[in-house]
């Protein structure tokens, strides 16, 4: 049989350990697959940034972007690529350019996902010289009103957050009318959202998708960010697992994304979504420390179906079938369970279970190995050095470290029949999936 290299490429920007894992559990897996009469091997190679001719022809089978959503060079050669070459890309990079979490939000409520009431309020200034029509346009047509009366109409408290996402402004949580006018004031030229604060809740849920499979973590925004993701067991039933998945799964198809998070609060039984436009999600140790191999392995599973089956997901979108379940007459339960199936089919998920089984059985053990070699521990201490002040370098290596040794012992277990088998990529279980959900 003939030999056929299939590329991946790796789009980074300051990434530092999840790369490094990702190639040694590729390399040490040592794939040769015979697929469609020939044998297929993998190579991984980090995508440079340079010059580029439009007509270049692009070498990869699959590009794990984590770039397209600032950097502009980048994100341009992945789009000429998809459209020249067909390239596979996590994620669809127009998606990923345009839809805002203003768009994200006013999809989910017209598929009926109960997102909390939301409001856009006018920026408070302008740039009247970067952009002179801005003058008269406000002149003509702007209206007077009453910041006050909007807050009173969600109620409080209410969170002020940017409509466009991004960590580095900040979300304002606000009790009262005045503490709403002064953020306002403050806001600049920022375009906000009021949105109504889910509250009480006793739950709050991250879940990360990467294909058909989706990891839930129980999560806390206030914690420093190397403590936000708990480690945490069984802290949802098996129902509950099950629509946070199919919740995932909605979103990521409805726009494209194969990787992506949400957020989603807990209040009277109900998973209320608040916060799930994050298309390139947090993928460090020092953030997901006991959950990052989960996420490593994922990860690898996913591009190597990519890759070998030549699996690509179309340029454009298509909502309209989201859109034709929509409009039946469904419980909300069972809508949302047709909204998934919509994106497993999309996403081949019976494919990539087969594949998965039929040649990557070995996966578990290989990533087992890795994540408890010296190796790792290096990747760590490398990603610690690239965050943290120097006295504090030793202590959270060790830290991170700990957890994922922790981790190692209850993989084991779940290897060895200790505990439950986890889900398969694309199960939709009536029971919680075994050890961490």
């Amino acid at each position: 049989m003939s030999r056929v290299t299939k590329k991946i490429g790796l789009s980074l920007g300051a990434d530092i350990c999840w790369p490094g894992a990702y190639e040694a559990i590729v390399r040490d897996l040592n794939l040769e697959l015979a697929l469609g009469g020939q044998t297929v091997d993998f190579a991984v190679e980090r995508v440079t940034v340079e010059p580029y001719d439009l007509q270049q022809p692009c070498s990869y089978a699959v590009v794990l972007d984590r770039l397209t959503h600032w950097f502009h060079t980048s994100r341009e050669w992945i789009k000429k690529a998809v459209i020249m070459d067909g390239l596979h890309v996590l994620n669809n990079p127009w998606a990923v350019q345009s839809m805002e979490k203003q768009t994200s939000y006013a999809a989910m409520m017209k598929l009926g996902l109960p997102v909390p009431r939301t409001w856009m309020a006018p920026p408070k200034e302008h740039d009247a010289v970067a952009t002179p029509d801005v003058g008269p346009t406000l002149d003509r047509y702007a209206r007077l009103f009453d910041l006050g009366e909007v807050g009173r109409n969600l109620g409080y408290p209410l969170f002020m957050k940017p409509y466009d996402g991004g960590a580095w402004v900040g979300v304002t949580r606000i009790d009262n009318e005045a503490e709403l006018k002064a953020a306002y004031e403050q806001s600049g030229r920022r375009v906000m959202h009021l949105q109504e604060a889910i509250e009480p809740f006793d739950l709050f849920v991250r879940t990360i998708g990467i294909g058909p499979q989706v990891e839930i973590v129980r999560y806390d925004p206030g914690a420093a960010l190397h403590d936000r993701y708990k480690v945490d067991f069984f802290f949802v039933d098996g129902d509950e697992w099950s629509l946070l998945t199919d919740q995932m799964l909605t979103i990521n198809g409805f726009f494209g994304w194969e990787f992506n998070s949400c957020e989603s609060l807990r209040r009277g039984g109900v998973f209320h979504p608040i916060d799930f436009a994050n298309a390139c999600p947090d993928f460090q140790v020092t953030s997901l420390h006991y959950h990052w191999p989960n996420m490593v392995k994922k990860m690898v599973r996913w591009s190597l179906f990519c890759a070998a089956s030549g699996h690509v997901n179309p340029p454009t979108l298509d909502w309209t079938p989201y859109f034709a379940v929509a409009k039946r007459d469904l419980p909300y339960r069972e809508r949302l369970a047709a909204y998934a199936d919509i994106t497993r089919e999309r996403m081949q998920a019976d494919a990539f279970a087969e594949f998965c089984e039929t040649h990557l059985a070995h996966l578990d053990e290989v990533a087992l190995r890795f994540f408890r070699s010296d190796a790792c521990k290096a990747l760590i201490q490398q990603k610690v050095q690239a965050l943290f002040p120097a006295h504090e370098v030793e202590k959270f290596t060790e830290h991170f470290w700990g957890l994922i040794r922790f981790w190692g012992k209850t993989e084991e277990d779940r290897i060895n029949g200790g505990a439950p088998a986890a889900p398969t990529p694309d199960a939709r279980a009536d029971e919680p999936p075994g050890g961490l959900l």
